[in-house]
């Protein structure tokens, strides 16, 4: 383990629940941001359940006084939101960008930004047919204000990572893909072929820097049943094919940061099947990961769907999916991530 600062006080994870008592009886899939005042500000979708009418893109802010009362973002006319993102583009606006539509497979792009730091924000905006946005983990922000956001299209028998690249914050969209598995790499893989009805493929990419190139972390389908990765040299332009990872996906959504040290820590289910347990891995190439830390093990329930930042001062700030009734954040001391 790193070694406490000197002087500081030993300090321990430290889990809360954003809210116990909430107007939607569901709610999934959070995002979080520091913000420029070190405030935190969460999002997620919120209603009587997954993909009804009713669902909207909730939020609460995280002061010195705990998290507020969750307060309603934006809702869509009488059809479900999905998948908010947050994050700031290089000249500090903050961005939300959402999904909307009646499934995952039929689902729109939208977006709303604020300059004062979620105090308030635009009208939506809808995205063109095609772009998406960041479908759930935050992107990556280049240095030169370049976005590259992971995306993902889920058809009913196939689905497949994009990626989206702006380099004039988000006024114009590269799309580059697909990438996922191919059927004789998923044999070789697994040991057995996709069954014809068999839903197949990756989705949901989480992009961050390694070393001196990008790479993603991808979602698989239980027929795979791993996390995925690609890179790219270019910027984000073009991708290497996929590859699996000696690390399990139960057909469950993650999320990857890299630390200003350099390393890189990805949040995940570490299972087979199930949303149970949820869990930290460290790796310092990017590519072999030492699990070190459980956030969460209770078999039969779930804990889904994180998101994971880095702090300004260090400290690893993540939100996830808690028995679909709350959103549950938790703070990790650097210290602790071996």
């Amino acid at each position: 383990m790193q070694p406490q600062a000197a002087g500081q006080p030993h300090r321990t994870l430290q889990q809360q629940d954003i809210f116990t008592d909430a107007p939607f009886a569901s709610c999934h899939a959070s995002t979080v941001v520091e913000l420029r005042n070190g405030d935190w500000l969460a999002a997620w979708f919120g209603g009587s359940a997954e993909g009804k009418p009713d669902v909207a893109i909730w939020s609460s802010r995280h002061t010195a006084a705990g998290w507020s009362k969750p307060a309603q973002l934006v809702r869509e006319p009488a059809i479900a939101s999905w998948n908010p993102v947050l994050f700031h583009a290089a000249d500090g606006t903050l961005w939300l960008y959402y999904k909307f539509g009646p499934v995952a497979a039929g689902w729109t792009g939208a977006r709303m930004q604020s300059a004062d730091d979620g105090r308030t924000w635009s009208a939506p905006e809808h995205l063109p047919a095609g772009i998406l946005g960041p479908i759930r983990a935050k992107p990556y922000v280049a240095t030169d204000g370049t976005i590259v956001s992971g995306s993902s299209v889920e058809s009913y028998h196939s689905w497949a990572a994009w990626i989206e690249r702006s380099s004039d914050n988000g006024a114009t969209t590269q799309k580059s893909g697909p990438y996922t598995l191919t059927d004789p790499a998923i044999q070789q893989l697994t040991g057995k072929a996709p069954l014809p009805d068999d839903t197949t493929g990756l989705i949901q990419p989480s992009v961050v820097p390694l070393g001196d190139h990008l790479r993603f972390y991808a979602r698989s389908t239980n027929n795979i049943g791993r996390i995925c990765a690609a890179d790219s040299r270019d910027g984000g332009r073009t991708w290497t094919p996929p590859h699996a990872l000696d690390l399990a996906n139960p057909n469950s959504g993650i999320d990857a940061v890299h630390l200003r040290d350099g390393r890189i820590v990805l949040i995940y289910n570490p299972t087979a099947s199930g949303r149970s347990p949820l869990a930290l891995a460290v790796s310092r190439d990017g590519e072999h990961f030492q699990r070190f830390q459980t956030l969460e093990d209770d078999p039969g329930q779930e804990f889904s769907y994180p998101a994971l930042i880095q702090l300004a001062d260090g400290d690893l700030l993540m939100t996830y999916t808690w028995h679909r009734t709350r959103i549950r954040a938790v703070r990790l001391p650097l210290a602790q991530v071996p």
